[in-house]
C-alpha cells in the first residue's frame, strides 16, 4: 500500500460564518462620511463577537470600572496607520488609554484559530501581553500576518470599504490621525446569536 503524500501546499483559509452584523457611522470633521457594515464570526469567537455587538447596540449601561457607557456612539477613531490598521473603540478616554469590556475590565483571548490573513479584518485590540481584550478594536488595512496569535478576529468588513480606505489617507506614521474622525452612531443589524 502507497503511503499518502505531503500536500504541497497548505489548504486555502476558509472564512468563518457571518452570525452577526452590526454598523459604525463614520463622520470626519462633523462631515457624514457613511455606515460601515461589519459582519461577525459568533459561532467561531461568540464571546468576542458579544462583547463587540453590545458595545455597538449601547444597551448595558454603565462599565464597571469607568462609569461611563459601554457604547462606540460618540467615540473617536484615535489611531490611524496607512498601510496598517484604523482603531478605536475607547469610549472612557478617547484616545487609546481606555475603555472595557462589557464583562468588566478585559478578558481572554477567545481563539487565533482566524487569521489575519485580508484587508478589513475587525480584530480586539489589546496592551500587548495575553488576554487583555477590552472594547479598543481595529480594522486592518493590509494583511497582518504578524499579528496572527496576538490579536483575535472576530469579523469582517461587509460594506464601507471605501470609507476605511478614505480614513486611511487620514492616518500618520505616529497614529495620530490629520482629522477628527468619529463613530457618530453604532448599532446592531441583525443577531443570531442574542
Amino acid at each position: 500500500m502507497k503511503k499518502a503524500e505531503k500536500p504541497l501546499m497548505s489548504p486555502k483559509p476558509v472564512m468563518p460564518t457571518v452570525t452577526d452584523k452590526v454598523f459604525l457611522d463614520i463622520s470626519v470633521n462633523d462631515e457624514p462620511q457613511g455606515r460601515i457594515v461589519i459582519g461577525l464570526f459568533g459561532a467561531d469567537v461568540p464571546r468576542t463577537t458579544e462583547n463587540f455587538k453590545h458595545l455597538c447596540a449601547c444597551d448595558l449601561g454603565k462599565g464597571k470600572l469607568s462609569g461611563v457607557d459601554l457604547c462606540y456612539k460618540g467615540t473617536t477613531i484615535h489611531r490611524i496607520i496607512p498601510n496598517f490598521l484604523i482603531q478605536g473603540g475607547d469610549f472612557s478616554h478617547n484616545s487609546g488609554v481606555g475603555g472595557e469590556s462589557i464583562y468588566g475590565g478585559h478578558f481572554e483571548d477567545e481563539s487565533f484559530d482566524i487569521l489575519h490573513n485580508k484587508r478589513y479584518l475587525v480584530a480586539m485590540a489589546n496592551t500587548g501581553k495575553p488576554h487583555t481584550n477590552g472594547s479598543q478594536f481595529f480594522i486592518n488595512t493590509v494583511k497582518t500576518s504578524w499579528l496572527d496569535g496576538k490579536n483575535v478576529v472576530f469579523g469582517t468588513v461587509l460594506e464601507g470599504m471605501k470609507i476605511i480606505d478614505d480614513l486611511e489617507h487620514l492616518g500618520t506614521n505616529s497614529g495620530v490621525p490629520r482629522k477628527k474622525v468619529t463613530i457618530t452612531d453604532s448599532g446592531v443589524i441583525i443577531s443570531k446569536m442574542s
